[in-house]
């Protein structure tokens, strides 16, 4: 009998402050305020043989995010996590930790991957470095692009990407199991900054979760997008076009903000992405590894 193979699950889709969003009273989160809005961008990783799980990013939604890998993959105490990979140091990514600590868990060194600037946040600034004091979280170094097992059958590698810097490096990582792999970049400038072409994550990943915050420039009135550079799900379709369509079905946009018309799976934006031969993140949505 064949041994079921570990996996990745979307547990969020949304830009760091979720949908809906604080405040917000617009059309955009009308039917969110109601029970149809989004959890912030994470992936779980599960692997059914040895029971463990791994979260990437670490969010404001982390309570039912640990639920939903609890009904996955029961735990055998709590939280029972085997790591939690950081990609940065912005508001949705990391500020879940708290619940690590001795107000909520109470967790014992529970291993949290950090590249060395994010490291060295966590281990200076408070709250997060009483997580550390207090041993609810241990650290684990990260190099980019150097890969770190996680156990005999997943594989995890940084990589650093170009992002507003204001505390910490940013990256995205590759999850290898021994058939697939997936990629995981919820946050990055814009395409072009980037030293590497994306069109190399496609080649070498089977599914690619990619930053799709924003669909167009101008989603923000009153705002100047430019301080805020994601690469537009506009400019991601221009750029994707010539591609094989195999490459094209790897896409899948995450971390989209509440005013980005594709999260609503029945407007015009999401069917110009699936007509364009790619896809978005659904929560829940599986990817064996």
């Amino acid at each position: 009998m064949t041994a079921p193979q570990p996996f990745t699950v979307v547990l969020g889709v949304a830009q760091d402050a979720g949908h809906p969003q604080a405040a917000c009273t617009k059309a955009c989160c009308a039917d969110a305020w109601e029970g149809a809005g989004h959890l912030v961008s994470c992936l779980g990783v599960v692997d059914p043989v040895s029971g463990e799980r791994w979260m990437l990013d670490a969010t404001p939604d982390f309570r039912s995010q640990l639920r939903q890998l609890d009904l996955l993959q029961p735990p055998r105490s709590q939280p029972d996590l085997a790591g939690v990979m950081l990609t940065h140091a912005h508001m949705g990514h990391y500020t879940g930790l708290l619940h690590l600590g001795r107000e909520a868990i109470g967790a014992d060194a529970v291993p949290v991957y950090a590249m060395p600037q994010m490291r060295d946040f966590l281990a200076s600034h408070g709250p997060w470095e009483l997580l550390l004091r207090a041993g609810h979280v241990r650290l684990v170094d990260l190099e980019d692009r150097v890969p770190v097992a996680l156990n005999e059958r997943i594989q995890i590698v940084p990589f650093v990407v170009p992002h507003r810097h204001e505390y910490t490096e940013t990256v995205g990582y590759s999850v290898r199991g021994a058939h697939h792999a997936v990629a995981y970049l919820p946050d990055i400038d814009k395409w072009d900054r980037w030293s590497e072409p994306v069109e190399r994550l496609l080649e070498t990943h089977d599914v690619c979760y990619l930053d799709g915050t924003f669909f167009t420039d101008g989603e923000i009135p009153g705002r100047n997008m430019a301080d805020i550079p994601h690469p537009f799900i506009q400019e991601s379709l221009t750029r994707f076009a010539p591609l094989a369509p195999e490459l094209k079905s790897r896409v899948r946009f995450i971390h989209l903000n509440h005013t980005n018309p594709a999260l609503d799976p029945r407007s015009e934006a999401a069917q110009r992405v699936r007509d364009a031969g790619l896809g978005l993140a659904e929560e829940g949505e599986r990817v064996g590894l």
